[in-house]
Order: structure tokens, then sequence, then C-alpha cells
């Protein structure tokens, strides 16, 4: 009860936000989604610093205003205060605080100080708090938000209707939420900002069935809490579902997170994401960049291999423009089974995700497991890179499994999916799984999509983990039947094939040959019809 009544609180605040930012006309603008995340972070950081003072400070959790009480701290004891909070708790100075701008509202220019004080926190936690680009140069946590406002003499009025919400409301009880309820809020938080309609380098949004599923298979519930130290990787991180889940299931201390992603958008939406799920120790490893060009995480000239991987890269996308620059000497390892050539009327249709995959086949580490959202025709490609590596996972015998999801998992793409999963220590038999039948047609807005029951997702997961065999659902094969089979990791080829038998007795079986021997002696006479009629038709045409 006392969870549904934060989220809902929570997400009052959000809309709130939103309604302000329509009020003054950027409603569903292009600036609107930093206004919103950012005012969010700003709020959340703040709180995040009063739960975390009032732990360790009696004297804070005491005062009547935990703001006054910080204030009347002398340097040195504030100091010693912020050296006891955890990694994941921004350094704030008390003119930092939400209660110190709000008591500031009504001075001239108080745009300017609300500007001045996001950006000197920023400053002030660039060392932990800053995303990385792959050229080096740091994306600080928040911009000027009131620059967003065209017409300057409302930007006053702007930043004051924003500060008067924040200060509304506390975050300090969310803190003892679980991870379910952060990716709830952090989903409500971007459902409007994190699509596949924004241009060459679209967020695409991964359904959460598919990064539990992922996470599930990647992380057994025996082996969680059980795994420590472990580095996890995202190519095409996006907003960074993937890795969230993945961590949560090895628990959020006991990993490191590294990401790339060509979108300084996704790249800030994985950032308040990692500080949401307490994850902040990672945000130096976020890097905003093209990883197929330009991969950050490497050791020395090598990639960088990590111990798990989970992808959803972009499927098809015109990169041209840098294609000749990846076939070099340099690549040759890195894209074993060759680069998509450039076509000649459908540049916007060069299979992208096969770099993914074989980047991603590249970074694993010796006994690692990896999990990438293919195309569905990749598992059955007879030729070509598809083949090449499949080819490769079965030769190195690297191979966990597939899932073949239902189509239109993904709302915003009729491309059928599945799910490649790879484990480095796997040398015995592969799980193959249709699920392509299960799920509910369910409409999302203008388009439709299929959602799969918990009851649906627990059965993938365990008749992958346990490698069952059901019928016309799952199958385990060895390395050499897929070999026998062209490489396929299409589960329907792997099926027994069902033929029925009947017991019959003699007199059935006699009237069953009678009605055989009767159907054929009249297709014959049909035949030999037709023959005199063709015959008798040429001898017409003769006369």
């Amino acid at each position: 009860m006392v969870e549904l009544e934060f989220r809902d609180k929570t997400k009052a605040l959000i809309d709130s936000l939103k309604n302000i930012c329509a009020h003054y006309g950027l409603g569903n603008d292009g600036n609107e989604f930093k206004i919103i995340t950012q005012t969010f972070l700003y709020k959340f950081l703040n709180d995040k610093f009063a739960y975390e003072a009032k732990k360790i400070d009696e004297k804070v959790a005491k005062a009547e205003k935990w703001e006054e009480a910080l204030v009347a701290m002398s340097e040195d004891d504030l100091e010693m205060l912020q050296l006891q909070m955890g990694g994941d708790t921004a350094r704030l100075k008390p003119h930092h605080f939400i209660s110190y701008l709000f008591s500031q509202q009504n001075t001239p220019d108080f745009a300017k100080l609300f500007d001045d004080t996001l950006m000197d926190i920023a400053i002030t936690n660039n060392d932990v708090f800053a995303v990385k680009t792959d050229g080096g140069a740091k994306v600080v946590l928040f911009d000027r938000i009131s620059q967003y406002i065209a017409d300057e003499s409302k930007r006053d009025a702007f930043c004051r209707a924003i500060i008067n919400k924040l200060v509304e409301f506390s975050f300090e009880r969310i803190f003892t939420q679980k991870f379910d309820f952060y990716a709830t809020i952090f989903e409500y938080l971007i459902k409007d900002y994190n699509s596949n309609s924004g241009g060459k380098y679209a967020e695409y949004y991964t359904p959460h069935a598919v990064a539990r599923i992922m996470a599930a298979i990647l992380v057994p519930e025996e082996q969680q809490g059980k795994i420590k130290n472990v580095s996890c990787y995202d190519p095409s991180a996006g907003s960074g579902t993937l890795l969230m889940n993945v961590a949560h299931a090895i628990g959020e201390n006991r990993c490191s997170i590294y990401t790339q992603d060509i979108s300084q958008k996704s790249s800030n939406l994985l950032r308040l994401n990692l500080i949401l799920n307490n994850l902040v120790h990672s945000i130096p490893n976020v890097i905003q960049g093209n990883t197929v060009l330009h991969p950050y995480h490497k050791d020395g000239k090598e990639l960088k291999r990590f111990d798990y991987i989970v992808s959803n890269p972009p499927f098809k996308m015109d990169f041209s423009d840098f294609r000749d620059e990846l076939d070099s000497k340099e690549n040759k390892a890195r894209f074993f089974a060759g680069i998509p050539k450039i076509k000649a009327k459908a540049k916007d249709k060069m299979e992208i995700y096969q770099l993914f995959l074989q980047h991603i086949i590249r970074s694993l580490k010796p006994g690692g497991k990896a999990a990438v959202v293919v195309p569905t025709g990749f598992i059955t490609a007879q030729s070509g890179i598809d083949k090449g590596i499949r080819k490769y996972l079965v030769d190195h015998k690297m191979l966990a499994g597939v899932v073949s999801m239902p189509s239109n998992i993904f709302a915003t793409t009729g491309t059928n999916v599945s799910i490649l999963f790879m484990d480095d220590n796997n040398k015995d038999e592969v799980v193959l799984i249709d699920a392509s039948n299960l799920g509910e047609k369910v409409k999302d807005g203008k388009n439709q999509k299929t959602v799969l029951t918990p009851d649906e997702e627990q059965d993938i997961i365990e008749a992958f983990n346990y490698k069952d065999t059901i019928e016309d659902f799952s199958v385990a094969v060895s390395y050499n039947e897929i070999e026998a089979k062209n490489y396929s990791l299409s589960a329907g080829q792997y099926f027994d094939v069902k033929i029925e038998y009947v017991d019959i007795s003699p007199e059935q079986f006699a009237e069953k040959m009678r009605g055989f021997s009767s159907n054929l002696e009249n297709l014959f006479n049909q035949s030999r019809d037709l023959e005199v009629e063709i015959k008798n038709q040429l001898n017409g045409l003769k006369i």
C-alpha cells in the first residue's frame, strides 16, 4: 500500500512537471525531456542527500528542518559527513538545496540563480556523474534549463513554477523501495521520450518481458547472490533496460556496468537509470559514441572483454558513410564473418546488427555469457555473414541456445525477433525454443503488440535453464546435430515429426484398399477421356 502511494505521488510529480512545460509552450518540444529528466534528477539527488545525512548524523535526523541543521555545520563537519556518505550520493552544498532556492525565488534573475545552482552541482560532481564521449569530452549532469524558454521575460516564472513543485513532496521514503519500483518510475518518466521514431540513430525500447527472460537465463535463480566482481556490457545500451535487469539479478553492488551508445539522449537517460538503481559507481564507464566505428572500452589495443553482455542492437541502418573505414586490417579479427556490403538501392537496410553481433562475440571473456536480440531471419539464413557467425559459434562451442519470440513483441516493429544466448562454458547441448505461439495481442496506441503472461515467461525460462524437451515448444540438441542441419538454430527443424497410428481390422483395411482402387480407376478413366478429347481437338486443327 505504501509503495503504491509513493509510486502514485512520484508519477504525479512527473505529470506536474510536464504540465509546467506545456504551460510555457514546451509540451512535446524536443527539449522537454531534458527539462523533465534533469529537474527530476535534481530532486532525487537533493532528497537522497537528506536521506543519507539523516542516517549518519542524529542531529540532522532529529532537526525540524534538516537543511538548517546542515547550514549550521562547520565546513569541516560538513565535509566529514559527506565523506561518510556512499559514492552514489552527490556532493551538495547548502546553497544547492531545493529549500534554499525556494527561499530565494523572489530575487531578481531567479532563472540565472536556478541555472547557476544546477551547473555548480554538475561541476562539483563532475568526476563521478559525468558521461564521457568516445573523444574524451565530458557530458555534465545538468544543462541551463531556463535557456529552453525562448521568451526571456518568462524564464524566472518558469523556474519558480518548477521549484514550487519540487518542494511539495519528498522522495526520502522511497529509497527503501526495490528494483521493480524504480523500473516502473523510470519507464513512466521516459515513456514519451524513448521511441524508435527519432531518426537515423533512434532509441529502441526493449520490452520488460525480453529483459526479464534474458536476465533470468543469464543469471539463473540458484546463482543469484553468489556471483561477485563481474563486468556487464552493452554496446548499444539505449536507456539501459537490459543492463538494469541483469545487474539486479547479479546484485547492484556485485557488478560494474560498461556501455556505449551513439545517442547523447540515450546516454543521459542511462545515467539517470544508473543513479536510480544504485549503480552510480558505473557512470564513468558510460560512453557516448559509435561502438562499431570507435569502440571505446579496450585493454591496450585489444577490445576489453566482459563477463556478461546484453544487447538489443539496431537491426538495419545506413552505415555506408563509414562502412569502408571498417574494412581494415585492424578489424579483420573483430569482423571475422565479414562486413555487409553497401546496398545499391536500399542503403537503410544494411544489416548493422551483424557488426554488433561479431563485436559482442569478440568482447566476451573466456567463460562469459551473452544474450542478444536478433531478427529471426538470422537463425536460418543459408549463406552469407549470418551463417558465418552461426558456424563460428558452433565450431567454438559457445552457444547456449535461442528463444524465438512471438511476432509484434516489439510494438514499434513488425520484425520477428529471437534472443540468441551464448555461453562459452556450454560444450554440451544447445536449447532451442519456439515461443512464437505464446502471448496475448493488445493495442499499444496505433500499434498492436504481443504481451507474454508471467506464466509464459516462466515456462520459457524453466525450459531453457533445465534443457527440457517439450513437444512443439523446446528441444535440446547437440552441436553435431546443428552442423548437420546447415547450422540452423530454428527449433522447428529439430522437433520430432509425428505420425499417427490407428489400429483397424482386416475388413476395414480391405474396405480402404477398395476405396483407393476405385479412386485410382476413376482418375485413370478421367485421364483417358482427357487424352481422347485433346486428340480430337488436334485433329480438328489439322483439318
